[in-house]
């Protein structure tokens, strides 16, 4: 009398779930999602109405993608920080799960595919632009900046603050005057959000070797300079409006906005610590969260 033994699919269900999710975690899909958020409000605000649900979903992947790409080529080069920071060390190229060749040609074929997407729907400045910023991400914070200069995520963010630029460009074939404006905003947005980031997590830059405003210099010196930066950003989101993009009520939402971003954040500069650091870094994806939500109904309507 024979037996069959009937394999239970759940191993390899289980194991092939752990390599999509480490491929998935290489383009840090929270970063990516914040990007989108900046981009679609462009996009409808540009349109003064709902630009097409193709030219959207085009330059919504395709700028996921690039940007995945982006995020995965800095993983690879960045292994070695990665592995001495508490924060990053489980990520899937320091722990070994996935080789430096692997994740390198994934990030290719995603730059390739969303390049290619964004040519063949948004355009070829919404093209250039994308890859622009991969090119500023990878080439100038990653490889030049990240580990020589405390000015690393100010200039760096230049990448991060692309994709109102990239939204706008798709809808209307050109950069104009409201996305440079809405650039400016995450550009100057930046500093403060990975600074708190950066107090927020203690010494894991230091244990890194990575020079960090807050590392090379103080939290409270960190706090002092996030904090212009801050006041520098809510100066800035009121100029929309007198690019023709916003109007009345965005100006009044803009400014009660800002205000509440300004208090929220204040309490890193009275106490330069962890816990005021993270209240800090939530407040202000909050805000650029809400300010963009904000641009996208006024400048629908």
């Amino acid at each position: 009398m024979t037996t069959s033994v009937t394999t239970s699919p759940t191993v390899p269900l289980a194991a092939a779930w752990r390599v999509a999710s480490d491929y998935a975690s290489l383009t840090k899909p929270r970063i990516v999602e914040l990007l989108l958020i900046t981009t679609v409000p462009a996009m409808l605000a540009a349109a003064g109405g709902w630009p097409g649900g193709t030219l959207i979903a085009a330059t919504v992947v395709g700028g996921a993608l690039v940007s995945g790409s982006a995020h995965a080529t800095n993983m690879v080069i960045d292994r070695d920080i990665d592995a001495a920071m508490r924060r990053t060390a489980h990520r899937p190229v320091p722990m070994g799960r996935i080789s430096p060749t692997a994740a390198l040609v994934f990030a290719g074929v995603l730059l390739a595919v969303g390049t290619g997407l964004l040519l063949l729907i948004a355009g070829w400045l919404a093209a250039a632009l994308t890859v622009g910023a991969w090119a500023w991400y990878v080439g100038v914070y990653t490889l030049w900046l990240k580990r020589r200069s405390t000015q690393n995520i100010v200039i760096g963010g230049v990448a991060g603050a692309a994709p109102p630029m990239i939204g706008w460009a798709a809808v209307t074939g050109r950069v104009g005057a409201p996305a440079l404006v809405l650039f400016a905003v995450v550009v100057l947005w930046t500093p403060i959000h990975f600074w708190s980031l950066a107090i927020g997590t203690g010494q894991d830059y230091a244990r890194a070797s990575v020079p960090m405003l807050p590392v090379v210099r103080s939290p409270a010196v960190a706090a002092r300079h996030g904090m212009g930066y801050a006041l520098a950003t809510v100066v800035t989101s009121l100029l929309l409006p007198l690019t023709g993009v916003g109007g009345v009520w965005y100006a009044v939402g803009a400014t009660v906005l800002g205000v509440a971003f300004l208090v929220r954040t204040r309490g890193l500069l009275r106490r330069p610590e962890p816990e005021s650091a993270w209240r800090a870094f939530h407040g202000c994806n909050v805000y650029l969260a809400v300010l963009f939500l904000l641009v996208a109904v006024t400048g629908w309507w």
